[in-house]
């Protein structure tokens, strides 16, 4: 037993440290204390204790059992029953430590009193340990003289260890207080002293740390967090505190200790808002009215107050909302006049809309009464039984409706007409019927009825309060008579024209039609043209609630069906003068860098820095040397940190790193030092020229003067020597110099400066002793020709010293850093060769330093300073993507045995051998070998996951904008204070400004990062890896924080209850989560689309004026960081009538492939959207693509989306084709809901004509148009086949050749040649000329075309026509989860043609989605084209012959061509035979496997094409099916007539006898159809009768060729007739599946469907077999999907296979 006890004591134990040991490597927490469930209210405190009971285990097992056993009683005492999810496995986890620790005693009661006794005890052993009184102190002195002594590193290590020791003597004096209540006082008051009481209370106050804060800690002191210091902060606190004009707080009301009452507390009291609420939103609004403070200016005084103007920015922001509702409706604000409002008046009705969020504005109204009182009372309308809840009574029962319908949504498969939606919701609130809900809330009203049917009448019925009125009539009028009365009206129009034309053109009834006609046009040119007038279209806005005014702008909207083509033509070119204008892709090359590179720090200094006195100093006295030394002084060290943090990134190399850092420029030195990268080789080439030059001096210096940067390295060397400046002085060099022996001079010194630049040892002192004396004589003796006749007598001693050995004895080695700057870099002048010129090699390097130098050239507005800089937050919301690559996710290998960090390593080898280089590896390191170090490992995991589509990645670039506002705020100080600060002068400025408190303090103030994971909590309490990343990233961070829903599960009266919780975590001290907010929600938040509803919860956490929507595969730069308050200066420029509200900004896609465009890191005016909805929109369905709902809300309201060419963010996009193809059907069915959107209505309604072609062109009509662009194509190709068929092609021609016809034989001869793909190329081509150059631009199209690029478009086009039609047709746009993972994974035969048969191999219902319908139900549809295609070649009329026919149908070949099999085109080994073999097998057994109950479609043909069928279950769809599945049996009746069996007859008869013929062959398959299973007794006759049918077929067949007109070719061309007709007949079953399944046919119909996919399949299989034996085919395709490393490492593994299982497949 006693070995047992040991054994759970030291897995206890282990357990307990797991947690710490976890935080390091990324682990999921396994000790007991990061397993305490959300359902504990308490858990927080919880977690601490036991988090200090694993802190102090090591040091006293005793105190760690006492710690966990009065956890165990904060637990029971929250929930005694266990009725919380995850509470009883807690408690008997927690138990059994616990026991295990009292094994150890004698049995016994427990004796509280020793527990508290021994608990003091410890507390004072643990103080004088860490000498907690002197720590202060030391803290406090180092934080005096940190800030100018570059010691920063040391006083950050001391804070934190401060932190952790208070932290836990805080929990020990909580714990000695709750169990001394457990004990009689008289017994506590003998156990612990008063100067005890003290010691610990005085302990306690000093750990302002340990309360929860996110930016600002207002609940707490704090004197380690500089933020508070800030006099515009401490004005804003002031500003908000209680005054004498508010009613008393109740003496029962409690305020922490640390600060005063404000008005925030009188309204939490008053209306019962939640506490965290409050919280949260107390330092909302101290941030906004502190940053809106800084930009007015610095306050001064001990008690700074906040401006006027401030206050009143803050307030007309945050209400002008508000203010337009009360003008809309009309009504008067709860205030009479602004100007007479105080500035804390305005203060109060700020803070009670961001309590309330922008709902229930007649609280106001309600505050103004209890304000006239003296006591503060609660508020009517939040009370009920005494409890006052803002979010019980207010919240909750707009909540309760609002889900009810959502639930009557059916998932959103209901019509959007048939329940209301957020947007209906708010619109009701835009009206006066929103006050008949009354104040309190009428519960009663109509308005709060669940739905309980789906009826559109009785949802309008229910929005009019139930009455039955005249706006009701014609609102239901809108349902279904409007549309009957408008198709009525249509219809006349239509007779009335046949007759017309009928009557001819000098009728009365064509006279009437053309006046009706052109009156309507007239009306409708002439509105337009009024519409264009800026006064009209205003005017139209000021009137629209008038009928008349809404119908003539309604009619006046033009739409021209190929406005796409020429405003993409038009935009292109015009967006190509614009870029040009704005000097987009000047710098292009790495040798544009060095030739502009001397410019850069004086458009750095005009453009990214704030204004310095000195410089316009400079300026203004014309002192342009001075000037260039001062701006490249200041430029310096932002330049250092761009390539520093490529260094990090591993992008560039150690020695590309000490080529590319330019030197401080704050020597002695009068000239400007730059980079060695662009001085490389120039003093080699100096002195070429120096020896080869035989004229004047001046001469000489002229060539030299040539290259601007030889100049400069020249002017750097000649410095070091004062005779060579004299001999230059006196114009002599070329008499005193003996240029020739130059070379010997380099050698020399370049041996003196190898030695110096070393730390100092005996040998080297001796060598270098040695190389001067030898430098000495080459210069005196060699090089120079001075008389020194004068000078004899020191020649005489220097002689006589180094015969002696005395010369340069005293040599003093070179410490100052400075001096050994210098020669490190003379060394690298002299030694360093013109391939260093060359660098950045890494392109990714390349791209940014263009685009980063090229930006500084470009128009932006000039930055202000950090501290008036705008605030802004990063909002990226998360599910349950990748966070970091595990070693597993890294190992895993795929068929071929190629793991992810193979394909990493292969794609990426100079980053790779970057990688190991900076971990201090062999570049031949392996990868098992970096598995054996923890450290090594992660950082291993880091660099993978920095190149992929990870959360991590994101946080990186993201998190560079803190830095960059810490290397901006750090020198701004610096430069303001003190210029020739010591630390400024060592260079150690852009080194240590990461640890300056000050800096962080002010970068906080102007940036937060908010991610938020949706289903954190959720992982967490499962112990998913995913969780654990999570956590490290914030320990990371420490300015990172994660929003998450957290879901707790208890019984409460004996009934499950789930409550939601949004909650706000950060990083502690100890690495861990630390709850700072956590504010309930109504219930489950996930009413619409989840990534909207993920964003809209937390949104409440984003701080600032500005917000930046970042999704998770974004990325960011530090040096595109540095530029984003410059960015944030365009909402105050002038951008045209409206202030910009959303500021777009470009993309970089990192990720290879296909290029295209989509998702935006729009910025956008927080305050404007947040007051105005927010940023995204979350209906079910209809706000799908949420992102542009954005956009239209933002117009809408009058806001301005504006684009910025001169920052740009990286993005990540889904690299392969099955991932693209998802991706783009979830945006192309987003648009589809769009089309039916009120947004996309009302935006139509109000454009003037030329931002309507924008508008057009760049959403919905981009999709409508590949719609059309598909319907060309089948309208030409079955015009083609019925002028074959019918034999009217031939008449016409013969005809036409009669009368030489030439207009109507161009006609008939069309060539469709030229695609619509071609013009929209041409953005393309115009933005790769204006960024890259035209050759390389010309390079970059063609590499493109050999890509097979234009099958991707082509292919495209059916994805996109395909989920954009069927969106309109049937609705149910559906989010698809892509996936962002490296393809390097072979798609299986059978996954791809489950998931491309519906969209391109099933291309029958030719018109689409849009009116016709182009998914319908199996895979014969995407081979039409093909069919159309042969039918015009086997019976067209062509006077071309072959190569008429080839021009006429090239390109529907290819788009045939390409829809069959681009996905296999582009799927990695697609065309490898082992591959094809193992393809053909799982095809096979997925198409003849029947399945059954819970089979997935992946798994089984029959599930799958009953998956398929899902979306036609309405008899209107059914009908539409019909109608369009007749066309099919067109290709019967055409072919049948021209087999030789007909012999010509043009006989009804003829058609009805291929029917009898198809009527036999479907008996025949009926019988080889019988199912053996269910004949199990006649199996023999089974198999004769099968027989005999087929001897019959054949025979019968034999007969017919030989003894009738019916030939071979009719038994072909009968192919091309019946397949068709079968596939109608298909379709039909189909449509009405009900029907047939009732007439028992549906597994005939379901046999004949697989019959049908089965012969798809093998005409694409076959192909791509045949192919697979061509080895090259293979090769080629692997150069087409991967670079040529990548290719070359394939291969190697395919040979290193060796062992490999599936080497042999």
């Amino acid at each position: 037993m006693a070995r047992a006890a040991a054994n759970w004591e030291r897995l206890v134990r282990a357990a307990l440290r797991g947690e710490r040991l976890a935080g390091a490597f990324g682990v999921p927490v396994t000790g007991i204390a990061g397993n305490v469930p959300s359902s504990l209210g308490n858990n927080v405190h919880i977690e601490e204790v036991l988090r200090a009971a694993d802190e102090i285990q090591d040091e006293d097992p005793t105190v760690a059992r006492i710690l966990c056993e009065h956890a165990y009683t904060l637990a029971q005492n929250l929930d005694p029953n266990s009725e919380g999810r995850g509470v009883l496995q807690f408690k008997t986890g927690l138990m059994s430590v616990i026991r295990q620790k009292l094994a150890k005693r004698e049995a016994g009661a427990i004796d509280r009193s020793q527990d508290v006794a021994k608990l003091q005890e410890f507390y004072k052993l643990y103080r004088e340990k860490h000498k907690v009184d002197e720590l202060r102190e030391d803290e406090m002195k180092l934080r005096e003289s940190a800030v100018f002594s570059g010691n920063l590193g040391e006083l950050e290590r001391k804070t934190l260890k401060r932190k952790k020791i208070l932290a836990t003597l805080k929990v020990l004096w909580s714990v000695i207080e709750e169990i001394t209540r457990e004990i009689s006082p008289d017994d506590a008051d003998k156990l612990i002293s008063e100067e005890m009481k003290r010691v610990m209370q005085k302990d306690a106050e000093m750990t302002e740390d340990v309360v929860a804060y996110n930016i600002i800690p207002l609940d707490a002191l704090s004197t380690t967090n500089a933020i508070v210091n800030f006099p515009e902060v401490r004005a804003a606190i002031s500003a908000l505190q209680y005054h004498r004009d508010l009613p008393r707080l109740p003496a029962t009301f409690s305020v922490p200790d640390a600060r005063n009452s404000d008005m925030l507390d009188l309204l939490h009291f008053v209306f019962g808002f939640q506490k965290d609420n409050v919280t949260n939103q107390r330092e909302h609004i101290v941030h906004l009215l502190a940053n809106e403070q800084s930009r007015l200016g610095k306050l001064s005084g001990n008690e700074p107050k906040i401006d006027e103007g401030a206050v009143h920015v803050v307030f007309s922001k945050s209400l002008d909302n508000y203010i337009k509702w009360c003008n809309y409706l009309p009504l008067r604000p709860v205030w009479n006049n602004t100007e007479s409002l105080t500035k804390e008046k305005k203060l109060l009705y700020v803070c009670l809309y961001y309590l309330i969020w922008g709902e229930a504005a007649n609280l106001a109204r309600e505050l103004e009464e209890i304000m006239r009182k003296q006591t503060a009372e609660p508020a009517e309308s939040c009370s009920s039984n005494g409890v006052v809840s803002f979010l019980d009574e207010v919240i909750s029962p707009m909540y309760e409706i609002i889900a009810a319908e959502a639930a009557n949504s059916n998932n959103g498969r209901a019509p959007h007409s048939a329940w209301r939606n957020y947007d209906d919701f708010n619109e009701f609130f835009w009206s006066l019927k929103c006050f008949q809900l009354g104040w309190p809330w009428k519960i009663s009203n109509p308005f709060f009825s669940k739905p309980s049917r789906k009826e559109k009448g009785l949802m309008i019925i229910a929005f009019n309060d139930r009455k039955f009125d005249t706006n009701t009539v014609l609102e239901l009028l809108s349902l279904g008579p409007t549309y009957v009365i408008m198709k009525f009206i249509e219809s006349i129009l239509d007779i009335l024209m046949i007759k017309a034309i009928q009557d001819g053109t000098n009728s009365a009834t064509f006279k009437i039609y053309v006046f009706v006609i052109g009156a309507y046009v007239g009306a409708k040119i002439v509105i337009s043209l009024l519409m264009s007038v800026p006064c009209c279209h205003g005017l139209t806005d000021t009137c629209y609630r008038w009928s008349v005014v809404r119908l003539a702008k309604w009619m006046h909207q033009i739409y021209l069906l190929d406005i796409h083509v020429f405003y993409t033509v038009m935009s292109a070119i015009c967006g190509f003068l614009l870029g040009a204008r704005d000097r987009l892709g000047e710098i292009r090359s790495v040798e544009a860098v060095h030739r502009f590179f001397e410019k850069f720090p004086e458009a750095f200094m005009d453009k990214l820095h704030v204004s310095v006195p000195k410089r316009k100093q400079l300026l203004s006295s014309s002192q342009h040397s001075e000037l260039n030394k001062f701006d490249a002084s200041r430029f310096a060290p932002f330049w250092n940190e761009i390539v520093r943090n490529m260094r990090e990134e591993d992008y560039i190399n150690n020695t590309e790193l000490d080529l590319l850092l330019m030197p401080k420029n704050n020597g002695a030195l009068p000239i400007v030092q730059w980079p060695l990268f662009l001085l490389a080789s120039k003093v080699f080439l100096a002195k070429d020229i120096a020896i080869d030059c035989k004229d004047s001096q001046d001469e000489l210096w002229l060539r030299i003067s040539k290259d601007e940067y030889m100049q400069y390295a020249v002017v750097e060397v000649e410095l070091i020597y004062g005779g060579v400046r004299d001999s230059i002085s006196k114009r002599n060099i070329q008499s005193d110099l003996h240029f020739s022996k130059l070379p010997n001079v380099m050698a020399k010194l370049v041996a003196v400066a190898g030695i110096l630049k070393e730390t100092e040892s005996t040998d080297l002192r001796k060598g270098a002793i040695n190389a001067i004396q030898d430098l000495y004589e080459v210069v005196h003796h060699e090089v120079l020709s001075v008389d020194m006749s004068g000078n004899i007598d020191n020649w005489t001693r220097i002689k006589r010293a180094r015969a002696e050995g005395r010369l340069f004895n005293n040599l003093k080695w070179p410490t100052d850093p400075g001096l050994r700057d210098l020669i490190k870099r003379l060394y690298s002048l002299l030694t360093i060769k013109e391939s260093a010129a060359n660098v950045p090699k890494n392109l990714e390097a390349r791209r940014r330093l263009e685009f980063f130098t090229n930006s500084l050239f470009m128009q932006m507005p000039v930055a202000r300073p950090v501290s008036e800089m705008l605030s802004f937050s990063v909002f990226t919301p998360y599910y349950s993507e990748t966070v970091l690559y595990s070693k597993d996710e890294l190992q895993k290998r795929n068929e071929d045995g190629i793991s992810t960090l193979f394909y990493l390593q292969k794609i990426y080898p100079d980053e790779w051998k970057n990688f190991l280089a900076r971990i201090n590896r062999d570049e031949n390191t392996t990868e098992t070998e970096l598995f054996g170090s923890p450290n090594d490992m992660m950082e291993l995991r880091l660099w993978a996951s920095y190149r992929g589509q990870t959360l991590a990645r994101t946080v990186r670039g993201m998190m560079y904008y803190r830095k960059a506002l810490m290397l901006q705020s750090y020198l701004e100080k610096l430069q303001s204070e003190d210029i020739e600060s010591p630390l400024a002068t060592t260079g150690l400025a852009d080194i240590h400004f990461e640890l300056s408190p000050e800096a962080r303090a002010q970068a906080d103030l102007k940036f937060t990062y908010v991610i938020t994971c949706q289903i954190y909590g959720v992982q967490k309490g499962e112990g998913k890896p995913e969780a654990a990343d999570i956590a490290l990233l914030m320990q990371r961070n420490e300015a990172l924080r994660v929003a998450y829903v957290d879901i707790v599960e208890s019984v409460k009266n004996g009934k499950p209850s789930t409550e939601y919780y949004s909650k706000l975590v950060k990083a502690d001290i100890h690495g861990k989560d630390k709850e700072i907010y956590s504010i309930k929600l109504p219930g489950n938040f996930k009413l619409g689309e989840g990534k909207p509803e993920n964003q809209n919860h937390a949104v409440i956490f984003t701080r600032g004026n500005a917000v930046q929507t970042i999704d998770m595969n974004q990325d960011n730069y530090f040096e595109e960081a540095l530029k984003m308050r410059n960015l944030l200066e365009e909402f105050y420029q002038d951008h045209g009538k409206h202030k910009p509200s959303i500021l777009g900004v470009r993309e970089h896609v990192f990720t290879g492939r296909v290029r295209m465009h989509y998702g935006h890191p729009d910025v956008f005016d927080r305050i404007f959207h947040i007051t105005r909805g927010g940023i995204s929109k979350a209906s079910r369905v209809i706000n799908i693509s949420e992102d542009i709902y954005a956009g239209f809300n933002s117009t809408l309201r009058l806001g301005n989306i504006t684009h910025h060419e001169y920052i740009q963010v990286g993005k990540g996009r889904d690299v392969g084709l099955n991932q693209i193809a998802l991706f783009e059907g979830k945006v192309a069915g987003g648009n589809g809901e769009q089309v039916l959107s009120r947004d996309i209505y009302r935006l139509g309604q109000l454009f003037d004509f030329f931002r309507m072609l924008s508008f057009y062109v760049t959403t919905v009509g981009f999709y409508f148009c590949t719609m059309l662009t598909v319907w060309t194509v089948y309208i030409f190709l079955y015009g083609k086949t019925y002028l074959a068929l019918s034999g009217v092609g031939e008449s016409i021609q013969n005809r036409a050749d009669i009368l030489k016809n030439v207009a109507l034989n161009t006609a008939l001869n069309t060539q469709f040649l030229f695609q619509i793909g071609v013009f929209t190329a041409i953005p393309m081509i115009l933005g790769f000329i204006l960024e890259y150059g035209v050759l390389t631009a010309f390079v970059s199209f063609i590499t493109m075309q050999f890509q097979l690029c234009s099958v991707f478009f082509t292919f495209s086009l059916g994805t996109r026509t395909h989920y954009f039609g069927r969106t309109i047709l049937h609705g149910g746009a559906k989010y698809k989860a892509t996936g962002r993972g490296f393809v390097v994974r072979h798609i299986k035969f059978a996954e791809n043609y489950r998931l491309y048969s519906r969209s391109h191999f099933v291309k029958g219902f030719v018109f689409s989605d849009f009116t016709l319908k182009i998914s319908m139900t199996l895979v014969f549809h995407r081979l039409e084209v093909a069919l159309l295609l042969v039918i015009f070649l086997a019976y067209g009329f062509n006077n071309g012959g072959a190569v008429g026919y080839i021009l006429l149908s090239i390109s529907s070949w290819f788009m045939a061509i390409s829809w069959l099999f681009a996905p296999y085109i582009f799927n990695p080994s697609g065309f490898e035979w082992q591959k094809v073999v193992e393809d053909f097998r799982d095809w096979t057994n997925w198409l003849f496997y029947r399945g059954g109950i819970g089979v997935k479609g992946e798994e089984s043909w029959e599930a799958w094409w009953d998956e398929e069928l899902a979306h036609i279950h309405n008899i209107g769809g059914r009908i539409l099916e019909t109608v369009l599945s007749l066309r099919f049996f067109i290709f019967q009746y055409g072919v049948v007539y021209h087999m030789d069996a007909s012999e010509s007859s043009r006989a009804l008869l003829i058609y009805w006898i291929s029917w009898a013929v198809l009527g036999g062959l479907f008996v025949l398959l009926l019988v080889f159809g019988l199912n053996p299973k269910a004949m199990v007794h006649f199996q023999l006759f089974l198999r004769l009768i099968k027989s005999i049918a087929l001897l019959m077929v054949l025979a019968g067949l034999v007969v017919a060729v030989v003894f009738t007109s019916l030939s071979v070719a009719d038994v072909f061309a009968s192919i091309l007739a019946f397949v068709p007709t079968g596939w109608g007949v298909i379709s039909i079953a189909v449509a009405w599946k009900p029907i047939v399944k009732k007439l028992g046919l549906w597994k005939t119909v379901r046999s004949l469907a697989r019959l049908y996919d089965a012969g798809t399949g093998m005409i694409i299989f076959v192909p791509i077999a045949i192919c697979s034996w061509f080895p090259f085919i293979s090769t080629f395709q692997t150069r087409l999907l991967y670079n040529q490393a990548f290719s070359r490492g394939l291969e190697i593994s395919l040979i290193l296979a060796g062992n490999n299982p599936n080497a042999g497949v």
